[in-house]
């Protein structure tokens, strides 16, 4: 008889070292992701509807350097952007009741001056 050589096996070789949670979502906000896709509905090759899909998920921070900054100037978002909003509303409200006040000074005169013009 042969003998063998039985050796106890090698551990496991270190496959891809896995992440929790934490680390994946801090790496995903840092770099940011950004998911597309496009959904068609044709019928009889009449195109009916079609949605274009763009979910862009980063921090802030990472969202800034991409230039997006949509939520500083939506009013629904930010309070800022609601007051700003307000205001730019009370000027054009403003604008037009001084308009109308205007012309109806200029009515007025012009009605009096008619009226003088009848009374002699």
């Amino acid at each position: 008889m042969t003998d063998v050589d039985y050796r106890p096996a090698a551990p496991p070789a270190n496959g891809p070292s896995t992440a929790n949670l934490a680390d994946i979502l801090e790496r995903v906000l840092d770099k940011g992701i950004v998911i597309a896709g496009d959904i068609k509905i044709d019928l009889l090759d009449i195109e009916l509807l079609t949605i274009r899909l763009r979910l862009f998920v980063a921090s802030v921070d990472t969202a800034r350097k991409a230039g997006i900054d949509w939520w500083e100037t939506d009013p629904a978002l930010s309070s800022k952007a609601a007051r700003s909003e307000l205001r730019e509303e009370n000027d054009r409200l403003r604008e037009r009741l001084e308009a109308l006040e205007s012309a109806d000074d200029g009515d007025a005169s012009s009605s009096s001056r008619t009226k003088d013009k009848a009374g002699s």
